[in-house]
């Protein structure tokens, strides 16, 4: 059997598959809300380390332009900032 992550054994998958179908609706939703929050860090950190000089607003626009994509962030924001 394949597993979803290639350094997971099945065995070990079958028992995260069974724990979350058997966790409340409750948890799932806040592991959902911790995932998404942690890789909503991940991005602004990478955007951090590549335009440490970038303000509070062109942080944000960046972070549009991946998050939304780079039409819907220009119809919300306007242009991006230029690159340096």
């Amino acid at each position: 059997m394949t597993t979803q992550s290639p350094d997971t054994s099945p065995e070990a998958e079958r028992v995260l598959i069974e724990l979350m179908r058997r966790a409340p609706a409750w948890r799932k939703l806040q592991l959902t809300d911790r995932m998404s929050a942690t890789a909503r860090e991940l991005c602004l950190a990478g955007l951090r380390s590549r335009h440490p000089m970038a303000t509070q607003a062109e942080m944000r626009r960046r972070f549009a332009d991946i998050h939304l994509g780079p039409d819907l962030a220009a119809k919300l924001f306007g242009p991006p900032p230029p690159d340096p």
